[in-house]
């Protein structure tokens, strides 16, 4: 869980009551540092009421974010009155992070002259200004909301979300350990385009990975920590101890590529040279990063990394990478998403059990592919997404459903959940259509409008209907 500290503005008109800024500056404050937030404003006495009218004023709040710069994660413009767009734009035309838009209401009964707000005109001012200028602006539905309200509550939480999608996905790293397997063409991707969006790639090859794990001495404290980290993780019963110690190897050759190469998520070649040649499959390695925060995933899939990073910033929890698998009976709005292993185990509906991987016992051998990592998604409303390069642009889906508690049968082997999602096939359809792959980031919650609002507004990714 990161803090969020918000910056707060205050927009007047002269000729409104100073009695709605002092409010404001109460309310708003309030109703921000009750769920958890830090907040910054400036001081009463720099400009009149606190507050910003004329464009002189709002070169001293531009000062007073410049004095502030790197320690807030958005700006929240409340509108206790009509405001003025001049001073707003002048204000936060450099601010660098997402603005939030609120207006105050008007409440029937209180609207003579000494009382009346016209923020709900107002708004449309300071948005159509900030347009002209090109500044960037989030606002949500209802068009004016009281600070104090369960609306403006939900507001703030989608406003959180926005930031922190906008603000970490603006320069980051993602990892790609191996090369892609030939056969699947599915996850082919633009390095070049995730460069244009900030989006540094890492490439390190599996041979690399190999010659760290065969260094990797077991009478060493970084050796026992991940021990013991993974012991307590999940179910290792009936595993061959030697290849407990590989995977704990792996573990720990995965987790130095990613501090040194300060990777903020990874993509995986996950077959077939590993079982091959170290004899595990790296399935619940690739779990315990996600339950960690760090969003991986499989098959070397760089574009399903980079829209689990997403997720995982707007939930603030795990996300994983999973398969668009199975038909559930004759549901058409469910399916059944799976993947062999890399669920975070907070995703679970209890700890998995390490399994010898089915499919690689059955192409090269028992005893090739342990590592996988059996259990059940738990019940909770998700967030999925998925995104691709396409001539020169990042464009991804996302929508949102439910992990059912609705039982898969007990030989299903791998990590699933059954998902209900309104009108499935008509989006089956789509994602097909247009290109995109088999795999889907999945985080709980839903976090669909903080995650498109950052994408479109702020990122300026492509973001297609299905």
């Amino acid at each position: 869980m990161k803090d969020m500290t918000f910056a707060l503005y205050f927009g007047n008109r002269g000729f409104f009551p100073e009695s709605l800024i002092e409010d404001a500056r109460k309310e708003v404050k309030e109703a921000v540092e009750k769920m958890g937030h830090k907040t910054l404003m400036l001081e009463k006495e720099a400009t009149r009421y606190g507050s910003v009218e004329t464009v002189k004023e709002g070169k001293t709040y531009a000062r007073f974010l410049k004095q502030h710069e790197g320690e807030y994660d958005g700006v929240i413009l409340s509108l206790p009155n009509f405001g003025d767009e001049t001073g707003a734009v002048e204000a936060l035309k450099n601010c660098g992070v997402p603005i939030l838009i609120q207006a105050y209401p008007d409440e029937i009964g209180k609207m003579d002259f000494s009382r009346r707000r016209d923020a709900f005109c107002g708004k449309f001012s300071i948005m159509d200004v900030f347009y002209q200028y090109k500044v960037p602006f989030t606002v949500f539905k209802p068009h004016t909301v009281h600070p104090l309200s369960p609306e403006f509550e939900q507001h703030i939480k989608w406003f959180a979300a926005t930031c922190r999608v906008a603000n970490g996905m603006k320069n980051f790293t993602v990892g790609a350990i191996g090369a892609r397997t030939t056969a699947f063409k599915t996850v082919r991707f633009d390095e070049l385009t995730l460069q244009k969006y900030g989006i540094t790639t890492e490439t390190l090859d599996l041979s690399e990975l190999f010659m760290r794990v065969k260094g990797i001495k077991k009478d060493t404290s970084k050796f026992e920590e991940k021990s013991e980290r993974l012991k307590g993780y999940t179910n290792w019963t009936g595993v061959p101890q030697e290849k407990f110690e590989t995977l704990t190897k792996v573990g720990i050759a995965i987790d130095d590529m990613i501090r040194e190469y300060d990777m903020d998520c990874i993509a995986l070649r996950c077959w077939i040279e590993i079982e091959k040649e170290l004899g595990v499959s790296p399935c619940v390695l690739l779990s315990e990063l996600n339950d960690r925060g760090v969003a991986a995933a499989c098959e070397l899939d760089v574009c399903s990394a980079v829209i689990m990073h997403a997720l995982s910033l707007a939930s603030q929890g795990s996300s994983t990478c999973l398969d668009w698998n199975n038909n559930y009976g004759s549901n058409d709005d469910k399916c059944i998403l799976f993947h062999c292993g890399p669920v975070a185990q907070n995703l679970m509906t209890q700890k998995g059990q390490i399994v010898d991987h089915p499919m690689f016992a059955k192409s090269f051998g028992a005893g090739c592919g342990w590592g996988c990592n059996v259990g059940r998604i738990a019940g909770s409303p998700m967030t999925f997404g998925s995104l691709k390069t396409e001539d020169g642009k990042l464009m991804i889906y996302i929508g949102e459903g439910e992990f059912t508690d609705e039982e898969i049968e007990e030989g299903y082997f791998g990590c699933a959940g059954v998902v209900n999602i309104p009108d499935l096939q008509d989006k089956l359809l789509s994602i097909g259509k247009q290109g995109y792959r088999h795999h889907v980031g999945v985080a709980f919650g839903h976090v669909e409008i903080p995650v498109r609002e950052a994408f479109t507004t702020y990122l300026n990714y492509e973001i297609i209907d299905i």
